[in-house]
């Protein structure tokens, strides 16, 4: 995500409480729509990799 200091954790928790991608770009001005999505592919390999373990 750009460097930024917003952890993909407070990403996803933001989306798993059904706030839309317009409600999370509000929250946090400086995240972009590619932001959200980074987050969320992040988030993905992160659980694929503990699914090898």
């Amino acid at each position: 995500m750009r460097g930024m200091r917003i952890p993909v954790a407070t990403i996803v928790g933001m989306i798993a409480e059904d706030m839309s991608q317009q409600e999370i770009l509000q929250a946090y001005p400086d995240l972009e729509s590619e932001d959200i999505r980074e987050a969320l592919h992040y988030a993905a390999e992160a659980l694929r990799e503990l699914e090898c373990l």
